[in-house]
Formats: C-alpha cells, structure tokens, sequence
C-alpha cells in the first residue's frame, strides 16, 4: 500500500526562478521516495537590477508577477497539496524586495519567504545528499548562485560548518567583487579544510549542471580539477554567440557559465581538492525535502 503526495517549491534567485513539483512516495516500512515530477525554469535575471541598482526594475516585477500566476496555475494543475517560495540573495538585497512580496501575495496568492544565505545553505544540504557523502570522508559542499556562493563543510555525515559569501556569477558580471571577498573566500576555505587530510568537493547550481552534463559523464562519476580548468580555458576563448551555436547554452546561461567556473575552480585549489562530484540536485529539491520533515 503507497500513499502519495505532491509537494512544490519555488526558487526565487537572482539568475532565475523555478518551480519543481515533487511527487512523494510513502510506503510503509522504507524511506520516502521523492520523484522529479515537473520543473519550469523561467530566465528572469533579478540580480542584475537588485546587486546594481539595488531595486528590482518595474518591467522586472511584472514578469515576477506574470511568472507567479503561471506557477500557481501549474500548481493548481498539479494539484500539489503544499508549497514553499524562498527567494535568495537579489531580493534579499533589493530595497523594494519586501514590497514586491507584499504585491505577489495580493496578485497570487503565493507567499514568499526571503531567506538568508545560512538558512539557504541549510536548506541545499538537507536535501538528498546521502548518495554522495561517505559518513568516512569530508567534503566542501558549493553552491554557485548568481549573488552569492554558499559554503558548507560535511565530516561524518554531518554539517560542521557553513558561511555564504557576496560572491555570485551575477555580481561577477558585474565587476562588483573586490579582491578582498576572493581574499575573504580563501582565508575561510583553508581553515575550514585545515583539519582534515583529504577534501572532495560537491558542486550544486545550474552552471556546474551545464558543465557536468557537456562532460557527458555518468552522474556517479567526479570531474576533476584538470577537466574543469580545460573547459574554462576553453569557454573563455569562445565568444558569446559561440557558446550559444556550438555548445547550445542558453543565452542567460552562456554568460555567466565563465565566473560560475571560476568560482569552482578557485574552491578546488584552495581546498586542494581534486575531484568534484555533481548531483543533479539545488535549492527547490531542498525546499520539499525541508518541508517534508517539517525543518521549513
């Protein structure tokens, strides 16, 4: 006898937003099994208003706005029983964030939680990771986003430590981070992995998704720190239009693929890392599991 459930998340960051609905499968006497049902990924690019302007646009709002009701009719669709939007580090910064999420409430009905960066690192590892973290090994979990980076340190199966850092593609692009928040970044790396002999990374976020599935490997398989450095040389020699046509990104995805790896490539060195591994999961996937287990 199965029971099943349907769960949505809604992932409100400052490259783009996503709805994922999750079927939950219950059985009695195994653990619950939870099942990808739909994802929709819409290009709205809230950082590039929130980290430079620091409000969030009008025409920027009213594709939020558009793009909520379209969720909540998916939603409505799916019939997904319950839901949670968090919104990261673009409308955590933007000045007319909480009065964007007052407006969606009266025009949707969708309720939006702004979350901090240590809660979103929470939220991210309280998905399924349990597949990649051996209890025996320790591992630098990052996670790439396009305002901040979250950085989270996993030994014995267990969270250790976390810091999120103003470091994101988005940011990047922009030419907005100093050389003190790499220092910054490099100063927390190296203390965070001093006590333990050997560090393998988890890399979560659409750009690493993108080079992982470009490397055409299987999902159990790591890349390594020499494959990783290949591609950025490469991206980086390729134009924008070039990473469109050849390697068929996105256009929102083409441009910040080449901070995203830089970002990676920096932790691999820093940690000393070697290999990093890349499971196909992100902050939505977190967001059902959380609220699932009731921490959300």
């Amino acid at each position: 006898m199965i029971t099943l459930k349907k769960y949505a998340a809604i992932d409100i960051g400052s490259n783009a937003m996503r709805l994922l609905v999750t079927n939950i499968v219950e059985q009695k006497g195994q653990p619950p099994q939870f099942n990808k049902s739909s994802l929709v990924r819409v290009p709205i690019r809230l950082g590039q208003d929130a980290f430079t302007v620091g409000e969030i646009s009008d025409e920027n709002i009213q594709r939020m706005v558009d793009a909520m009701k379209a969720f909540s009719l998916l939603m409505k669709v799916h019939k997904v029983e319950k839901y949670k939007a968090c919104a990261t580090s673009a409308m955590r910064e933007a000045y007319n964030g909480t009065d964007i999420v007052s407006l969606i409430k009266k025009k949707t009905d969708i309720k939006i939680d702004i979350i901090d960066g240590r809660k979103e690192a929470a939220i991210i590892s309280s998905s399924d990771l349990k597949q990649f973290i051996n209890s025996d090994k320790t591992y630098l979990y990052v996670d790439v986003g396009g305002g901040s980076t979250e950085f989270s340190i996993f030994s014995e199966g267990k969270i250790v430590t976390s810091k999120s850092f103003k470091n994101g593609t988005v940011r990047l692009l922009n030419n907005m981070v100093s050389e003190i928040v790499w220092v910054e970044i490099e100063k927390w790396i190296k203390n965070a992995v001093a006590p333990y002999e050997e560090i393998t990374i988890i890399g979560s976020g659409g750009n690493i998704n993108k080079l992982f599935k470009l490397s055409e490997k299987h999902q159990s398989k790591p890349l390594s720190y020499v494959y990783l450095n290949a591609q950025f040389q490469k991206l980086s020699t390729m134009t924008y239009e070039q990473r469109i046509t050849e390697l068929g990104l996105n256009p929102d995805r083409a441009d910040v693929i080449i901070p995203a790896t830089r970002i990676y490539l920096n932790a691999m060195k820093w940690s000393g890392a070697r290999q990093m591994y890349v499971p196909k999961i992100g902050l939505s996937d977190g967001i059902v599991k959380a609220m699932y287990f009731g921490k959300l």
